[in-house]
Order: C-alpha cells, then sequence, then structure tokens
C-alpha cells in the first residue's frame, strides 16, 4: 500500500484553522511568496521540461508542478510552461490514477482546444478506470477502491466537463454512492478501515459529493408547464453539512490534526478545495485561507523559495512547493461577491438556491476574462473588516431576517465604508420584504429605499437589459453611488437554472428569463465593483467612533468636518482613513474620531476644518462668521467636491465668496510647494483620473483613466494659502468606493493628495 505516497501528488482538501484567529499577513507578501516559489520550481526544473519524478509515478511531479506554476499566474507563452506542457503532450498516458488526473487538469487550463485530443484520451482512461462501486484504485495495483486517488479523479472529470466533455451521468452517480456508503457515523471520513476520520479524507469526502451532487441536480423539476417554481423544496445536503461540522470541530492551523503532521503541504491545499467549492469564508470559526497563508508564508525557505515537509513524497520540494504555490494562488483569487449566512446555519432561509453564486461567478469569469471566486460568510462571526474584504454581500432570504442589533450596526458601517448589499426576497414572501424595508429605514433614515429609474447605470453597466425586465430593482443610495440594490423577484433560481453542465434548452420564454436574469445580476457585480476587484487579504480601514464620547489626548491632531445640508457625512470613513495615512507618512500622531461641528465655537480648537458633500448647501450667517474668524485666526479649511458634485462645488465656493467676497478660488500651478515633499509629503506631477467613459448606448457602462496634473484649487487670504479644495473626488477613493460614476483621483493619488494638502495646511 503506498499511502504515503499518495499523500503527495495530490491537491486536494484539507483544513486550516483556529478558533477565531485571524492572521495579519498580507496580499503583498503572499505575492511575493508566490514569486518565490514560481522561481524556485523554474530552477528546478530539468532539461526536456521535467523534474525530478517520485518512483513509480513518472510524470506525476511535472504535472503537478506545471498545474502550479499555471495556477501561480505563469503565461502559458513562459519558456519553462512551454517546454512542460510539450513533454507532457508527447509522453503515454500513464497507468496511474493520479498522473493521468494531475494531467488532465493541466491540458484542461493549458489553451484547451490545443490538447482536445488528448483531455478527450485522459477523460476515456479515468471514465473506464472507474470501478463498478464508484470508486478509484492507483491504477494497475491491487488496491481497487483508494479515496485520494477517487476525489482527484474527479477533480479531473469536472474539469474535462467544464472543458466541454459531456460524462455520462453514471459516473457521477457511482462516485456519490461511494462517498455517502463511506460516511463515518461522526460526519468524517478515513482513508481504511484500521483508523479513524481525518480531515484531509474528510474534505476529500465533502468536496467529492459537492462535485457529484453538482452533477445529479434536477433541477428541471422546478419547471412545470411552462412555469419556474423557485421555491419548491430543497433536498438537504445532510453528508456534506455533517462532514463541515466534523471539519469545523476539528481544525488546526499548526500540524494536520488527528494524523500529526504526515502530509502537512497536502492538507494544507486540500483546504482550499473545500474552501473554494462551498464558498466558505469561515470554516467553523476559522478564516482558512488566511490562516493558513501565515502559516505557509513561515514555513517558506527565506532563500531558495521552496518548501520541504517530512513525509514520504513531501519531502520531495518541488511536490511541498506545488501544493503550496497551489493553495496559495487559487486560494487568493478576488472574490467577485459573498453570501451573507444569518439565523440558523442550518435554515435554507439564507441559502435557498445554493449554486446560484457559483454559476454566476463561472459566468462573469468568462464575460470578464478574470479568474474570480464567491464566498460564504457568517455574520455572526465577521466583524467589519472581515465584511470589507468582499466588495458585494448578497443576502437572500424567504422568512425573517433574524439579525441582531450588533449585525445591523455591522451592516450600516460595512456599506459607510464602500461596502455594497445585494438582496433579494427568493420567494416574494411578505414578511421578508416587509422586514427588509424597515431594516433600511432603521439603517439608513436620511437614504429611502426608492425604485431605479430607467436611466440607472444598472441597466446598462454591463449588458443592456430587456425593457421587460427594466424597473424590478429598488436601491439605497449612499456616500457617490447607489450602495444597496433589492430585488423582489427571484434571482438566484434563474442563476441556478443556468446549469453549465445540461444537455438541453428550456422553453423559450425560461431560456429569455434565466438570461435576463443573469444579465442583471452581472449588470449589479459590475455596477457595485466597476470590474476592479481587490487582492484578497488586502484590508481597507475604518473608524466610525463619535468623537463627542472619547477623550483625546493633547498633542494629537484632529480634523473636525463642517455640518451642513449638502452631505457634510456622506462619505464617513474618508478623513478617518486619510488621517491615517497621515500618521504613516509622518510621525504625527492622529486621532480618527468623527466630530461634525455646526454653529459652535469648538472649531476655533482645531487647525483645520473638513468640508465636503455632494449637493449644494448654505451656512447660516453665524456658520460663515465663524468660518471667517477661524481663518482670520490662521485656521485652515480643507474642502472636497464628493464624486465631482457641481451641485456641492457650486455651494462650496458661492459660500466662500460670500465670507471673503473680495477673494476667488483659484487654480494651483504644478510649482507650488504643495504639490512636493516640502512639508513631509510626497512629489506629485501627475496623478491618475478616473471618469465615466462615454458610451452608446448598447454599450456597457465603463471608466476610463487618464493620467493628469492634478487639479487643486485656493482661496489666498493676506498672503496665505488658507483655503484648498478639489473640484474632484477625493472622498470616495478614500473609502475603497469604485463608482463607474463618480469623476475624480484613484484611492492612491486621493490619498496622496489629502496628505499633502494636511500637511501643508498645519504649517500655514
Amino acid at each position: 500500500m503506498h499511502r504515503s505516497v499518495l499523500f503527495l501528488l495530490i491537491f486536494t482538501l484539507s483544513l486550516v484553522g483556529a478558533p477565531i484567529c485571524r492572521a495579519d499577513v498580507s496580499a503583498e507578501q503572499v505575492r511575493s511568496a508566490i514569486n518565490k516559489g514560481v522561481e524556485y520550481l523554474k530552477k528546478t526544473q530539468q532539461n526536456g521540461g521535467r523534474w525530478p519524478e517520485l518512483p513509480s509515478y513518472d510524470n506525476g511531479v511535472t504535472a503537478l508542478c506545471t498545474l502550479a506554476l499555471i495556477n501561480a499566474g505563469v503565461s502559458l507563452n513562459d519558456d519553462h510552461v512551454k517546454s512542460a506542457l510539450t513533454h507532457l503532450r508527447n509522453s503515454e498516458i500513464s497507468n496511474r490514477t493520479y498522473v493521468n488526473s494531475l494531467m488532465l487538469m493541466v491540458f484542461c487550463q493549458a489553451n484547451p482546444e490545443q490538447h482536445r485530443v488528448r483531455i478527450k484520451e485522459l477523460t476515456v482512461w479515468l471514465v473506464n478506470a472507474q470501478n463498478p462501486n464508484g470508486a478509484w484504485g492507483y491504477g494497475n495495483q491491487h488496491v481497487a477502491n483508494d479515496p485520494s486517488n477517487s476525489q482527484f479523479a474527479l477533480l479531473a472529470l469536472q474539469e474535462a466537463e467544464r472543458f466541454g466533455l459531456k460524462i455520462d451521468e453514471v459516473v457521477w452517480k457511482r462516485a456519490r454512492d461511494y462517498w455517502l456508503a463511506r460516511q463515518r457515523p461522526d460526519g468524517g471520513w478515513n482513508y481504511n478501515a484500521l483508523e479513524g476520520s481525518t480531515i484531509s479524507m474528510t474534505c476529500a469526502g465533502v468536496s467529492s459529493l459537492v462535485i457529484s451532487n453538482g452533477k445529479l441536480g434536477n433541477l428541471e423539476d422546478r419547471i412545470t408547464n411552462g412555469v419556474v417554481d423557485c421555491c419548491t423544496a430543497t433536498a438537504p445536503q445532510e453528508a456534506v453539512r455533517r462532514g463541515l461540522a466534523f471539519l469545523a470541530k476539528n481544525l488546526s492551523i499548526r500540524g494536520n490534526p488527528l494524523t500529526g503532521d504526515k502530509a502537512f503541504y497536502y492538507y494544507m491545499y486540500g483546504t482550499e478545495r473545500v474552501g473554494r467549492l462551498l464558498g466558505q469564508r469561515f470554516i467553523g470559526k476559522s478564516d482558512w485561507y488566511r490562516n493558513g497563508a501565515e502559516v505557509l508564508l513561515n514555513l517558506q525557505d527565506g532563500f531558495s523559495g521552496r518548501w520541504v515537509g517530512t513525509s514520504h513524497g513531501e519531502n520531495h520540494p518541488p511536490v511541498a512547493t506545488s501544493l503550496s504555490l497551489l493553495f496559495l494562488s487559487k486560494g487568493r483569487r478576488p472574490v467577485v461577491v459573498s453570501r451573507m449566512q444569518y439565523g440558523n446555519a442550518n435554515s435554507d432561509n439564507w441559502n435557498k438556491h445554493p449554486q446560484a453564486l457559483q454559476n454566476i461567478t463561472q459566468h462573469i469569469e468568462k464575460r470578464w476574462e478574470m479568474d474570480l471566486t464567491w464566498q460564504t460568510i457568517d455574520i455572526k462571526l465577521a466583524n467589519v473588516n472581515d465584511l470589507l474584504e468582499t466588495p458585494v454581500l448578497f443576502i437572500s432570504g424567504y422568512q425573517s431576517l433574524q439579525l441582531t442589533d450588533e449585525e445591523k450596526d455591522r451592516l450600516v458601517q460595512y456599506v459607510n465604508s464602500g461596502g455594497f448589499l445585494f438582496v433579494e426576497d427568493c420567494c416574494r414572501d411578505e414578511e421578508f420584504d416587509l422586514e427588509f424595508r424597515q431594516l433600511m429605514r432603521e439603517m439608513f433614515p436620511n437614504a429611502p429605499l426608492k425604485p431605479l429609474p430607467p436611466e440607472h447605470a444598472v441597466w446598462y453597466a454591463d449588458k443592456r437589459i430587456d425593457p421587460r425586465f427594466v424597473g424590478e430593482l429598488e436601491g439605497v443610495d449612499v456616500c457617490c453611488r447607489t450602495n444597496i440594490i433589492y430585488s423582489r423577484v427571484d434571482l438566484g433560481c434563474y442563476w441556478e437554472l443556468d446549469n453549465p453542465y445540461r444537455d438541453e434548452n428550456y422553453p423559450q420564454n425560461i431560456e429569455d428569463e434565466v438570461q435576463q436574469r443573469i444579465n442583471i445580476g452581472t449588470n449589479v457585480l459590475a455596477y457595485a465593483t466597476n470590474r476592479q476587484l481587490q487582492q484578497k487579504l488586502d484590508r481597507p480601514r475604518y473608524d466610525l467612533t463619535d468623537a463627542s464620547k472619547i477623550d483625546v489626548p493633547r498633542g494629537v491632531l484632529r480634523i473636525p468636518k463642517v455640518n451642513h445640508a449638502g452631505g457634510s457625512d456622506d462619505a464617513p470613513n474618508a478623513l478617518s482613513n486619510l488621517l491615517l495615512t497621515v500618521q504613516e507618512q509622518s510621525e504625527i500622531r492622529v486621532s480618527t474620531f468623527r466630530r461634525l461641528l455646526g454653529e459652535s465655537e469648538e472649531l476655533f480648537d482645531y487647525p483645520i476644518l473638513f468640508i465636503h458633500g455632494r449637493r449644494g448647501f448654505t451656512f447660516s450667517p453665524a456658520q460663515r462668521q465663524l468660518i471667517k474668524t477661524f481663518i482670520q485666526r490662521g485656521g485652515f479649511v480643507f474642502g472636497d467636491s464628493i464624486c465631482a458634485s457641481d451641485e456641492f462645488a457650486t455651494a462650496f465656493k458661492r459660500e466662500m465668496s460670500e465670507i471673503f467676497p473680495d477673494h476667488e478660488l483659484t487654480r494651483m500651478p504644478i510649482s507650488h510647494p504643495i504639490f512636493s515633499d516640502e512639508f513631509g509629503g510626497f512629489t506629485i506631477r501627475q496623478v491618475t483620473l478616473r471618469e465615466p467613459a462615454e458610451r452608446e448606448s448598447d454599450e456597457p457602462a465603463r471608466s476610463t483613466e487618464s493620467r493628469v496634473v492634478p487639479n487643486l484649487e485656493a482661496l489666498t487670504i493676506g498672503g496665505r494659502t488658507a483655503v484648498v479644495f478639489s473640484p474632484f473626488d477625493l472622498s470616495c477613493a478614500l473609502e475603497n468606493q469604485v463608482s463607474l460614476e463618480c469623476k475624480g483621483y484613484i484611492t492612491r493619488d486621493a490619498g496622496r493628495l489629502g496628505v499633502n494638502i494636511v500637511l501643508f495646511g498645519l504649517q500655514q
């Protein structure tokens, strides 16, 4: 029995975790580790495109290394990848399940049309190698029922079907029955009858059932007499649920639980399979990717870039390095949307259509030509920073939302910090609808939920929506865009019906509905993200603390905002994020506590006042006098037009003219010291300006970016620059907003300009 070897050539499932342990690893650190690992594999490649092989598994290591390089982002035109593919293409088909499975996955990901013949040959071999009981063995050996080989065969056949080869349904049914029969009373799986359940084999069982169940779903049962019933009862995936419960109970990031340190890298990369197949941000209470990435980065050899283990097979560095690269690279794919889990975890209220997000993500991947993923995130476990790692939070339900006050507050903070809520009443349930509308009134009392008009960008953000379907969405405007979109029409049901593996088309009316619901989902996600997705592990900062309740020590920089009716707090975290950047760039200690000041002499206690908004406003005579006195005493005003609002800009300039009628705002020349590092900031000569692109009526909404000279305007009083105003948006950029409709600077440049303005203002 070659069990130790089996743990190596495979990249499958297992788990990493620790109760509520959130590692502090960054996307840049992961990117650096991946690059080092890639260079190690390139250096160890031999002539002819091979890597040193393990006994009896010829081409197995080469296939594994090639798969790792491709998933790490190495170009298919890279000489190392090209030579490896040539070698594998010219090699004989193996008699080993592991090797053929790995080779099939390689060819399916590397210009599959060029390898169509080889893909078909390998697929036929794997189908024929399946035993009547649904299992696969090693190949030519006496072991006929091996769970690790079995899961690898399924992973490979799944890739073949994605390519376009139809796999007989009996293959998936046999595989499902095999894994169901092997599940143990505790919900886990084991490798053989002599041992208890293990994490690695439980991951194999869970992922194999997810794959086989996904191929056997009878979605057509929802269609009766040409009508779709989206609220039909669905069979619970009890075996998968029990498997996840076992994993959640037994996770660890410090070793391979239940089996010691045996096959650690196999175990680590296996985690990614469960996490990504099921879209799990947390497994139990473990942020599996963040924690796993921290462990792997600590284990990497800093000099060579390799990883190496202690068990047989993993003591072969190309194997351990490839498994590590697969975990890090596939697990870090940008998240385009996350489903919010709430209430009872075992209820289908929040997850009526479990394949919906997987299908819409696969559609968007092809449409946008990006490698993307989706997740499920539990609102009970996630803090605001966790939520901010997903650009869109999808909330579905047909019963009560069951949110606590703390969870509601978390959602408000998420939206105010640039997050986006995409909500559906999946069964047009009155209870859900009434509760959601009340929730919006509570959370955003000054921003009503209202129908999105036909001219709203969401109707053409990616594809022009058929006029018959326009008008089915409502929204809430927060900051520079609509940040909440609500559908009373079930969308997830139709996304799920768009099963890429179905054999036949639906009736034409249903095909039309499916396509339009897919288009609506794609449009909402395009509108919400501007197709610009942050790297996993990059976390925006937020601070929503009320300064009136906090004592701030002396010697700490505080900047309040001036209260007015034009949206004085519409970007609530912009100033906080800017001050944190100031602190990082300088030695100045800052307070990020938010303070809005109206007709109060308290503003004389601060060196700088911040005024931004997105609508027209008028200061009271008392406010004008206070601001005038503030400036005359040496104070500095920093103004910003949120999303380049002409209405706000006009009001701001009018108010400055009312306060100082003999002075006007004029553009600052690029030679002005505010664009230099003279005051401790940055030398800025050009910045990137994002603005809505011109489009024809049938074209998708897009934004353009151009390098320009920064545009700041100044008001000079008594020979001193007392007011600096940005007519182009800084605030939304500082909140990591990526609006399709907002004209302003990208986040990096907005931060640099903001730092320079603050440091300049402190020295006036």
